[in-house]
């Protein structure tokens, strides 16, 4: 059976009460009633706060079906201020925290800094030599120098395919196809993400998709289509995908990546999606 696993840059938005969630959700229903519709989240909340604590992990484990995915991030204490260097103690002990999740573990981010370049792929080199066989990885890059389809890319994917580690595809196409001009929220967004060029391409598993999507929705469309043939093309490969969507300030991502898959399932196997729980206690008044 086809299988892609979807899902946004988060489960804890208190915005999304309304919509994904019922109107007066509380916030420790939200992991439950997410992994209602979707089947995976990026987990950025490890990037900028570093491990839960373990009270946290062990709800998350009770709250998370068998066949949901977390994709947690690296935390930026390992990846930015340490650069990769040093952090083995550290990094294990991040592992452990995350051990109660262990079968729900889908492929951990590893997060680079900008300015993390060719120089450093050693550093890179190292962690993966040693990562755990039973978690699956991901690097996302964003030096520039990887994206000009010269040495130093070719060095990087190669490193990638030895070690069975997927490249983090992140198309930006959508955010950056308009001004920004008169739209903070639209500004802001396009600050915060990188603006490199897309290269498409599975270096193992698991290809994993980083949809940052546009407030307007036919945009969207037009730069999701070829995307839909991608996908179709690494299932029928035997890869599981990973499709993770955004918007500017994500309040409407659940409802495009529901857009979204629904223009997958026209054209793949892939099972519908259940309604929103806020949606479904809408109708009851």
């Amino acid at each position: 059976m086809a299988k892609l696993f979807l899902g946004l840059p988060m489960w804890a938005n208190a915005e999304w009460r309304g919509g994904l969630y019922a109107r007066h959700a509380p916030a420790e229903a939200f992991l439950e009633d997410y992994a209602q519709v979707f089947s995976s989240v990026e987990g950025n909340t490890t990037f900028y706060s570093g491990a839960p604590r373990p009270e946290t992990v062990e709800a998350w484990a009770r709250q998370a079906p068998v066949d949901f995915r977390f994709c947690f991030k690296l935390p930026a204490s390992l990846t930015h201020e340490h650069r990769l260097v040093g952090i083995e103690n550290d990094l294990e002990a991040f592992m452990d925290r995350l051990s109660p999740l262990h079968d729900r573990l889908g492929p951990m981010m590893i997060q680079l800094p900008r300015d993390f370049g060719p120089d450093e792929l050693p550093q890179l080199e190292n962690l993966l030599a040693r990562w755990p066989q039973s978690i699956p990885c991901a690097v996302e890059v964003r030096a520039s120098e990887f994206f000009h389809k010269g040495t130093a890319e070719q060095q990087l994917n190669r490193l990638l395919i030895s070690h069975n580690v997927d490249r983090v595809m992140l198309d930006v196409r959508p955010l950056f196809s308009t001004s920004a001009e008169n739209d903070p929220r639209l500004y802001r967004a396009q600050q915060e993400k990188p603006r490199r060029p897309l290269h498409v391409l599975s270096t193992a598993s698991n290809p994993i998709v980083r949809f940052i999507g546009h407030f307007d929705w036919p945009i969207n469309e037009q730069y999701f289509e070829p995307w839909i043939d991608r996908l179709i093309l690494w299932i029928k490969q035997g890869k599981t995908p990973f499709l993770f969507v955004h918007t500017p300030d994500n309040r409407q991502a659940p409802q495009l990546a529901r857009h979204l898959y629904l223009r997958l399932i026209a054209a793949t196997g892939l099972p519908d999606l259940n309604e929103f729980p806020g949606a479904r206690q809408n109708t009851l008044f």
